[in-house]
């Protein structure tokens, strides 16, 4: 059996930064709506629907953590997630997601708003998305304070 006959084993990750629904871009119901529209079109086998409510800034997720492990044994090979920022918006994180690539244990990612193949091109487009998520993070940190300096003349 090749390869592409086998059934694609994947985890559906769905997270929101906090319990405040008006700040989030996508309620954490939204990106579960689409990405289970998504593993139905592409006749994926969701293992497991893992949620988390946790900032992704700094490392140390327990749903993510537990996935990732999980991953790790064979459980799974893939990852749908609405975003790469839902995955990662500190290094470490992006960092483990992308060495699981690199090392054949994560297969697949699949997002509906991004496109992504376990290629160089791929991998490094993921480390930019990445990148990008944890810009956002650290230039939202220095505008909210830019108000609080004390400015001495």
């Amino acid at each position: 059996m090749t390869n592409e006959n086998q059934t694609k084993k994947f985890f559906i990750y769905a997270r929101k930064s906090t319990d405040s629904e008006d700040r989030q871009i996508r309620s954490i119901a939204d990106q579960l709506a689409e990405l289970r529209e998504l593993a139905k079109k592409e006749s994926i086998d969701v293992v497991d629907i893992l949620v988390e409510k946790q900032t992704a800034k700094k490392p140390g997720r327990p749903v993510f953590a537990e996935m990732l492990k999980r991953i790790e044994a064979g459980e799974a090979t893939g990852i749908l997630a609405w975003h790469p920022d839902r995955l990662a918006r500190n290094s470490v994180d992006g960092g483990k997601i992308i060495y699981l690539v690199d090392t054949g244990v994560i297969k697949e990612l699949k997002f509906p708003t991004f496109w992504f193949d376990p290629t160089p091109q791929g991998k490094f487009m993921l480390s930019i998305a990445f990148g990008q998520s944890k810009y956002y993070i650290i230039i939202r940190y220095h505008l909210n304070n830019i108000g609080k300096r004390k400015i001495v003349w």
